[in-house]
């Protein structure tokens, strides 16, 4: 069983590799081929995910004596993924920073300084755009924790009132 467990983990680790070199080439190639390479990327990050799940069947699979070995590595590989994705979203972003300037006739010298600055900014936007996104879903989580646990009318009004807030905003 560890066996084939062992195996998707090498077909992972070579899968990973590879997604990296690529995201790290995609700013630098010529408009056709990053189109193609951006295609290629997307598959692969799909065969990433089900090796994965097939990883997850086989520790599900194992003695729950030596599972929490084989647990500990999924939870890394599953982090892995993760910044492979984000990584990978950035690349997106500046390939179609570039993309734009192209259509629109900028050869990216005059304001070289300026696309680098608005790539960061952008990034950064991502970042606290899913922060954002986990902090209102422990608010609402909270919100219906209160709601079924308050058995007072005064807390129930403070709830309310943060749950209307929460919303107008």
């Amino acid at each position: 069983m560890s066996s084939d467990f062992e195996g998707y983990e090498q077909d992972f680790a070579v899968l990973t590799a590879e997604i990296t070199n690529k995201i790290a080439r995609v700013p630098r190639l010529p408009p056709d081929e990053k189109k193609q390479m951006v295609a290629n990327v997307e598959k692969q990050l799909e065969e990433a995910k089900e090796l994965l799940e097939q990883m997850d069947l086989e520790v599900r699979e194992i003695p729950p004596q030596s599972r929490g070995l084989y647990s500990n590595r999924m939870r890394s590989y599953k982090q892995e993924m993760g910044k492979l994705e984000t990584d990978f979203k950035r690349s997106r972003i500046a390939y179609s920073d570039e993309v734009r300037n192209e259509l629109l006739g900028d050869d990216g010298n005059s304001s070289e300084n300026q696309l680098i600055k608005l790539r960061e900014e952008r990034a950064h936007l991502l970042d606290n755009t899913e922060r954002l996104e986990r902090s209102s879903r422990r608010l609402e989580a909270g919100y219906q924790i209160a709601v079924e646990t308050g058995k007072n009318s005064e807390s129930e009004q403070i709830v309310l009132l943060m749950h209307s807030s929460l919303h107008n905003t």
